[in-house]
């Protein structure tokens, strides 16, 4: 392997080379994208290209009936000609869509307010035991509070009676008090 004097490259392959990886990185990086967004453009172009192509619709509605009858229970007024518009059957049909669908809304609602309500008493139910649960940190909160008087008092209490029983036997002392039997005023 031959190397360079000055150890370094030709400038110029350094350049051809990063440039190189550089539209390499962009190519990953953008094409994917790009190639989804030229498909579905060709298809758009193909679907609008194919609806205005489409051949009419034949269709023949007398040989069905509409609704699926049993043998031997046949109503006329069932088949229809779907190349005939009968204006008073298209309004009629609109109009039992709009109460179906008024029924719908109306059943949605009523889901709607029970499914709140619930969710109210569940609400409810939450703010009497948080108020509940409150009371019951407040009286432990007191209780804590007495305990912590009762506490203070107590050893402001015994500091005195220590300071007490110094004083006397410290004059017990005086008077010529000794302790000679080994007990000391402390553990009596």
């Amino acid at each position: 392997m031959a190397l360079n004097r000055g150890g370094s490259c030709n400038p110029a392959a350094v350049k051809v080379g990063i440039t190189f990886l550089g539209l390499c990185l962009v190519g990953y990086l953008l094409g994917p994208p790009l190639y989804w967004h030229f498909l579905e453009g060709l298809a758009a172009v193909r679907h609008s290209s194919a609806a205005g192509s489409c051949p009419p619709c034949n269709c023949d509605c007398d040989s069905q009936p509409l609704l699926s009858i049993p043998q031997g229970l046949s109503n006329n007024s069932f088949t229809a000609d779907c190349a005939k518009h009968d204006p008073e059957v298209s309004g009629d049909t609109e109009k039992n869509f709009a109460e179906l669908l008024s029924e719908e809304l109306k059943l949605r609602e009523a889901e709607a307010l029970e499914s709140q309500q619930r969710a109210d008493m569940a609400l409810l139910e939450a703010k009497k035991l948080t108020s509940q649960y409150q009371k019951e940190a407040d009286k432990c909160n007191s209780g804590m509070e007495t305990c912590e008087e009762a506490r203070e008092k107590a050893e402001a209490a015994l500091v005195a009676q220590k300071q007490q029983s110094e004083m006397w036997e410290l004059r017990a002392r005086q008077r010529g008090w000794k302790d000679g039997s080994g007990k000391s005023v402390n553990a009596i």
